[in-house]
């Protein structure tokens, strides 16, 4: 029989086993809590990592100072991705066209503003003849989609507006590749002394949807409105791409370019850019583009 001394010898052990095994727990816990709070942290630092590379490039959907459409990055991607959206007549689509003035930006060339108010939207096409120094653009004016913007498109061009004034801004990067025309002044702040609210295919989205952030395609073909940035900044200022463009969807597009116009726009293109503020890709064409006259046919 163990004596009272040898149980106590061995009950003592066995107290120092379990101190030793919840000691030894102890240290496994802390150093698991420590681990997973690293590991944490890596994840967080990985996080905010992967954000800044993913979204701290420059974007080329800001708009800049003065009526443009976007401004060009050799950086910038090639097309992909949305698309256009399809078209949904508007409820009040054409019903209520206004052009108010803008003192703060009086017209750059003497004209009267379009009629307000309800305009047609038939016939769907209004045919135009685009006559540059360059050669022949055939314009399909989208009077279906966007009445309020071919509406002042075509006053504009039977006023006379833009005859004898040059198309002063060419884009080439991969993401952008469009000419701009209708500033009188050339330097592409003039306007015809008002503005109108945006249409298609601003008008296909809820005024409050982020998608009016992201970039669509605007397809080689588009004939489309250039503005600040800000509503109602439509003026004279249009833009024709001639290759496949990103760009959020607050342009209106009011017609399409035809063959011949876009081997006309080709050739501008292929001669090249003066490199301007926004870029070795985005300046003045490098061979002068005058508008002679817009006629409606």
């Amino acid at each position: 029989m163990p004596t009272n001394e040898q149980r106590r010898e061995t009950a003592k052990r066995k107290l120092e086993r379990q101190l030793e095994r919840r000691a030894a727990q102890e240290r496994r816990r802390r150093l698991v809590t420590i681990i997973g709070s690293v590991v944490g942290v890596l994840l967080v630092i990985g996080a905010v990592v992967a954000t800044v590379v993913l979204t701290g490039k420059d974007s080329d959907t800001q708009a800049s100072a003065d009526t443009s459409t976007p401004s060009s990055s050799s950086a910038a991607p090639a097309p992909s991705g949305g698309t256009l959206p399809p078209f949904v007549a508007p409820a009040n689509l054409g019903a209520d066209c206004q052009y108010p003035a803008t003192p703060a930006e009086p017209a750059s060339k003497k004209n009267n503003p379009p009629r307000t108010g309800k305009v047609p939207t038939e016939p769907a096409q209004i045919s135009a003849s685009m006559t540059t120094s360059e050669g022949n653009l055939g314009l399909q004016l989208d009077n279906a989609k966007a009445p309020c913007t071919v509406n002042s498109f075509a006053s504009l061009a039977q006023q006379g507006y833009f005859n004898d004034t040059p198309c002063h801004r060419l884009t080439t990067s991969p993401g952008l590749s469009v000419l701009q025309c209708g500033d009188p002044t050339g330097k592409g702040t003039g306007g015809p002394g008002y503005g109108f609210v945006n249409e298609y295919p601003t008008d296909q989205y809820r005024p409050d949807d982020p998608a009016l952030q992201a970039p669509v395609v605007y397809p080689r073909g588009t004939l489309a409105m250039a503005n600040t940035g800000a509503p109602g900044s439509n003026g004279s200022q249009f833009f024709l791409v001639y290759k496949d463009s990103q760009l959020p969807p607050n342009y209106t597009a009011f017609g399409t370019i035809d063959a011949t116009g876009l081997a006309t726009l080709d050739k501008i293109a292929a001669a090249g850019v003066v490199p301007g503020d926004r870029g070795a890709d985005d300046g003045a064409p490098k061979t002068p583009v005058q508008i002679k006259s817009i006629q409606l046919d």
